[in-house]
């Protein structure tokens, strides 16, 4: 898929901008579809650990929306996007723990076959994802960001499935309410990251960037 929406300023990035926004539309389109089924889901088995998870893939597809807006662009343009991302990831973070604390107070018992075949799914698609940006970890506080999303959301369909596992053997819902905690957790780790990143960026720590981005992007 080409991808006129990403201009670039340099032969190298002009080479390597359709790859970067094609994995980023192959992303946007697993998290968009990903976040629909699993909201709904999630809500049918009475799980926090799910709708934290659904609640993540939303959060990722617009934060590749965003990424997609502003790829090409100035260095400064794109810290600005990851500071937007940066500090989305903390709010949905904290509406994770607040969601989750209602679960405990309300002792809810989820569906664990439910809660493991979606995990499942959600775990094969966001390693896809995940794999789809590992050459770019190492880029602008753009690029990071997305490669922090991808890696949490890993990280958060495994813990997911311990959460069906727990919920499984034990008759309760107490796994599941700490893995959703462990996941807003997570959230607040990584938005924090990319939050320092970007600001460290937009601090002077640009142009040194600008290098290391263009070798990571040549063919």
């Amino acid at each position: 898929m080409a991808c006129s929406c990403c201009p670039a300023s340099s032969a190298a990035q002009n080479n390597a901008a359709p790859r970067w926004c094609r994995a980023l539309w192959i992303a946007l389109m697993i998290n968009a579809g990903f976040f629909a089924a699993e909201i709904v889901m999630g809500m049918m088995a009475g799980s926090a650990a799910l709708q934290a998870d659904a609640l993540d893939f939303f959060g990722d597809a617009a934060n590749y929306a965003i990424s997609l807006s502003v790829a090409g662009m100035a260095l400064g343009w794109r810290s600005r996007a990851a500071m937007l991302k940066g500090v989305t990831m903390l709010v949905f973070a904290c509406w994770v723990l607040g969601n989750t604390t209602w679960h405990a107070w309300a002792n809810t018992l989820p569906q664990a076959e439910t809660m493991g075949v979606v995990g499942a799914l959600a775990l094969a698609a966001n390693a896809g994802v995940a794999g789809m940006f590992w050459r770019f970890r190492d880029g602008d506080a753009n690029m990071r960001s997305v490669w922090i999303c991808a890696r949490n959301d890993a990280i958060g369909n495994l813990a997911v499935l311990l959460a069906a596992l727990g919920v499984f053997g034990t008759g309760t819902g107490w796994p599941d309410v700490a893995v959703a905690a462990i996941m807003g957790g997570l959230g607040l780790h990584g938005g924090w990251q990319i939050v320092h990143h970007a600001w460290r960026e937009k601090r002077g720590y640009g142009p040194r960037l600008a290098g290391q981005v263009e070798h990571i992007l040549k063919p």
